[in-house]
């Protein structure tokens, strides 16, 4: 999976496939990455996000109002992910990690959240695991096929399960859009990641995540 950040209008117009959709494990060359850039905070008004409820790794129905109050930084994508999903969790929730230990009251009003886009594999058991390896706080969602596809396209995100060559299991492309909302839910702006299209620049190091969260949580 990579890609870079889209910008306001091309969102809340959903991007065709082929610009959002980035296969973690492209392989050589399989790069899906975008040269689209947003500029942080470039959310604000755009359609991104919208009721919903699932369910949490201890198997517990959560609502999106249940996060009401508090600001919301939300990936998507997937445990059995070979390569980017667990890179990029590694380096967002380290980011939040370091802010959480220099503004603990800043960091107490953000709720990170893990939504899968592989409900047939990724139950709450697993999730469970998984979510923990990352942030004791972390969150990670779940649910039905059709109650993942609803979530999935309120909140502009596409995913298309593909067969791995030579393997029996299979991968799932889906757009690399890590989301930081407001108190409100409404979207504020993208979550740094790192952008393979620049080589030269680690766009996602944690401390780009941790200035971030500083700019963006009050």
């Amino acid at each position: 999976m990579a890609g870079g950040a889209m910008n306001k209008a091309l969102i809340s117009l959903a991007l065709p496939l082929a610009a959002l959709l980035a296969a973690c494990n492209m392989g050589a060359g399989g790069n899906a990455s975008s040269s689209m850039e947003s500029a942080p905070g470039d959310l604000h008004g755009a359609r991104i996000g919208a009721p919903f409820t699932l369910t949490d790794q201890t198997g517990r129905k959560v609502r999106w109002d249940d996060f009401r109050g508090k600001y919301r930084l939300v990936y998507f994508g997937y445990t059995f992910c070979p390569d980017v999903c667990p890179l990029d969790l590694q380096r967002i929730m380290q980011g939040f990690a370091k802010f959480e230990r220099d503004r603990p009251a800043l960091a107490a009003k953000v709720e990170p959240i893990f939504i899968s886009v592989d409900p047939d594999r990724d139950t709450p058991a697993v999730l469970k695991s998984y979510v923990a390896a990352f942030h004791p706080r972390l969150i990670g969602l779940t649910g039905t096929p059709d109650e993942i596809a609803k979530v999935a396209k309120d909140f502009v995100v596409l995913y298309n399960r593909e067969k791995a060559q030579g393997a029996s299991g299979y991968l799932v492309s889906h757009s690399r859009t890590p989301y930081l909302f407001g108190t409100d839910g409404a979207p504020v702006a993208l979550v740094p990641v790192d952008d393979p299209g620049t080589p030269g620049e680690d766009e996602g190091e944690p401390q780009k995540v941790t200035a971030f969260l500083e700019k963006w949580v009050k």
